[in-house]
């Protein structure tokens, strides 16, 4: 099958599915800087977050967050802000050494006032955010596609309906040449045995049943039994009664295609296939770790409703029951209900799915980019000591 995609080439070869510019700060006392000049300059996004600088057990994972998410082939450039300190450099030399996107770096110290930051960053922004907007979209193949699964706010349908018709979609593209990445690895404990045995090979397959070994006896050690904690309060309330049956059922959004291979979190996957990343449950966190993994597309499907969005990554929102998405239709793109109202097939809405992939990949906007809706938020799992501003 031919492919129907269009996307803007990056010069080592990967594909980027929007072109904006990202405005990037190392300190979250830039962050409102970032936003300021994001929401001034049309084609700009920036990444908020509340970093400040630790240097810390959590180092590399944050570093590695923020070089993966500058280095998305999203982005046609980026604009770092920074207070000019070593470990914010450090992120700056990553970030250069995974991509050859335009990268600019402005220092506060360096430019004596947050006025002169901004107004010297604006100016390069909307530089960059033209020649960006002169850019046009080229012939892709099926491999341009790297999409992110991602599932929030589960219910009883979740596994009927939204999930598998995802599974659906993501099955069609894998076997195209794509490649599809599931995460969450809350969300598969007690199904892991069911992804490994689709495994290429017996490597992979031990993999990520030691991947949600290692998670639950890290949490285990922290005095928390996650399988008696969950599912929870808004799952048990949609109508989900065990952890169990939440990840037999977030575990069907991966459908049916073998498994490629497991990643770390903001691994970025080497070939195309289906993949599994270790991400935290917390939607926006999750997402972080996709951006980073320079995911380019992502399909969220929920049964409680989420307006949650990307700065870097279209996020299309599926619903897995129809009353939900007539309450919140600002917040959702498609809705799986018709396979419970016996309305279409799972194959039906799966096509349907696959389709609203393709016309976002082609530049068609989703409901959480037309609201604005770009949350970020950098994953820990250390206690973060704070630092002083400047000593």
């Amino acid at each position: 099958m031919d492919s129907p995609l269009k996307a803007f080439k990056r010069t080592d070869g990967r594909w980027g599915l929007r072109n904006h510019v990202l405005i990037l700060p190392l300190h979250s006392a830039l962050s409102t800087t970032a936003r300021k000049i994001a929401d001034d300059v049309s084609g700009c996004v920036a990444l908020n977050h509340d970093w400040s600088g630790e240097v810390d057990n959590d180092l590399p994972r944050v570093t590695k967050t923020l070089a993966g998410s500058a280095a998305n082939p999203n982005n046609h450039s980026v604009i770092f802000l920074t207070l000019g300190t070593d470990v914010e450099l450090e992120i700056i030399k990553q970030a250069k050494a995974i991509t050859k996107q335009t990268i600019i770096e402005l220092s506060l110290p360096k430019l004596g006032s947050i006025q002169t930051l901004t107004e010297q960053a604006t100016q390069e922004a909307i530089k960059l955010a033209k020649e960006a907007e002169a850019e046009a979209r080229v012939p892709a193949p099926w491999s341009a596609i790297v999409l992110g699964l991602e599932c929030g706010g589960s219910d009883a349908l979740s596994g009927i309906t939204a999930n598998p018709a995802l599974g659906v979609a993501s099955d069609r593209l894998v076997e195209l040449g794509a490649t599809s990445v599931l995460g969450e690895t809350t969300e598969i404990l007690g199904a892991e045995h069911l992804l490994a045995a689709r495994a290429l090979d017996e490597e992979t397959g031990k993999k990520i049943v030691a991947m949600v070994a290692r998670y639950e006896s890290s949490i285990n050690y922290e005095g928390i039994d996650i399988r008696g904690a969950q599912p929870s309060r808004g799952n048990i309330e949609g109508g989900l009664s065990t952890l169990e049956e939440k990840s037999l059922g977030a575990a069907k959004k991966a459908g049916n295609a073998p498994l490629t291979g497991v990643l770390e979190f903001a691994d970025v996957p080497a070939k195309p296939g289906l993949y599994f990343m270790d991400t935290p449950g917390h939607d926006i966190e999750q997402l972080a770790g996709f951006a980073a993994g320079h995911i380019n597309v992502v399909v969220f499907t929920s049964g409680r409703g989420t307006p949650t969005g990307s700065p870097i990554m279209p996020v299309i929102k599926v619903s897995t029951n129809t009353p939900m998405y007539k309450a919140v239709t600002d917040f959702i793109d498609l809705d799986a209900g018709t396979i419970a109202d016996g309305i279409e097939t799972l194959e039906e809405t799966g096509a349907r799915i696959f389709d609203e992939i393709v016309a976002v990949a082609n530049g068609q906007e989703t409901k959480a980019e037309k609201n604005g809706h770009q949350e970020f938020a950098l994953s820990r799992m250390y206690e973060t000591v704070v630092p002083p501003l400047f000593s």
